[in-house]
């Protein structure tokens, strides 16, 4: 159907799921905040669906902690 978005984000009371990707990222869905080391708001790369985060889980990206595709290589 045209104009349908192809992913509806999840309700503001769903819970945060991280869903593990085998050979792939971690993918986090749902309002999460992320903190560094010392507390300070950490903000994620905008994502390319809206509502999920995409951490890495294979340790070879270059903008850890953030997935930059680099599994796929």
């Amino acid at each position: 159907m045209p104009g349908t978005p192809l992913f509806e984000p999840p309700p503001p009371d769903a819970p945060v799921t991280i869903t593990i990707k085998p050979s792939g990222p971690l993918l986090v869905r749902g309002p999460v905040v992320f903190l560094d080391n010392e507390g300070n708001e950490v903000t994620p790369p905008e994502s390319k669906t809206p509502g999920v985060v995409k951490l890495c889980n294979c340790g070879f990206s270059k903008d850890r902690p953030w997935c930059d595709g680099s599994h796929k290589r």
